[in-house]
């Protein structure tokens, strides 16, 4: 799944018309960015939901020709990530599946962070396997940090006012189980980041190669740069 329904309120007044996944950098939609993630991962079917501007949304993965994507339409209410994934449900199936925030940009190299999260997946041990990035190495990030990361890949959140050296990507490979029991509505993903937690189940794997995060304009000019350098 492909998480497309932000209002983009940070990248305002460019998102007045355009949504944000639609917003272009180097020439390409930022939600292209992530489709491209999908073809390296071998995934031939998707979900894209879809809410602020959706008819622009809509009408760009019709264009997607090498894809199966469904569009999970949240115009009715903005549910948040965990509330949309939530809705996408029965289309998304009963095993584990990718999610993915369509507002960064994850650049590999020879290998795609997603396939190496699928191979890297054990349903045995873990209901939540979250792609995590070196703070420091992260382009368009100023916060304190989402984890800390265990010699064995356990996490556990950044507690108030502390400083964690990893934070959470935008890929995430999840075990729909966990859903269970969460009413409807509007909620996000942490809620089942943190269920997992308390289990024991939420691990990471860290991500070598370049995170590009499109929070704001002087973000995307600097995105848009190191693009351009490679």
């Amino acid at each position: 799944m492909v998480l497309a329904a932000g209002l983009g309120r940070r990248l305002r007044p460019l998102t007045d018309t355009t949504p944000k996944p639609l917003i272009k950098v180097a020439g390409k939609a930022l939600i292209d960015y992530s489709f491209d993630l999908l073809r390296g991962a071998g995934i031939k079917k998707a979900v894209v939901n879809c809410h602020y501007l959706a008819d622009q949304i809509e009408a760009h993965v019709e264009t997607v020709t090498d894809l199966e994507i469904t569009v999970s339409d949240e115009r009715g209410a903005l549910l948040e990530t965990g509330g949309g994934v939530q809705k996408a449900l029965p289309l998304l199936g009963s095993e584990p599946f990718a999610v993915l925030n369509s507002d960064v940009i994850i650049r590999d190299g020879h290998a795609t962070s997603l396939k190496a999260a699928i191979d890297y997946w054990d349903p045995e041990t873990m209901d939540v396997l979250l792609l995590l990035q070196p703070k420091e190495a992260a382009v368009g990030y100023d916060g304190s940090g989402d984890y800390h990361m265990s010699e064995t890949g356990g996490l556990s959140r950044c507690a108030a006012r502390d400083q964690a050296p990893f934070i959470f990507s935008g890929i995430q490979i999840i075990n729909p189980d966990l859903f269970m029991g969460i009413e409807p509505g509007k909620f996000s993903m942490n809620v089942i980041f943190d269920k997992a937690q308390a289990q024991g189940r939420l691990f990471g794997l860290r991500h070598p190669g370049q995170w590009l995060h499109a929070g704001t304009e002087a973000a995307l000019d600097i995105i848009e740069k190191k693009i351009r350098e490679l």
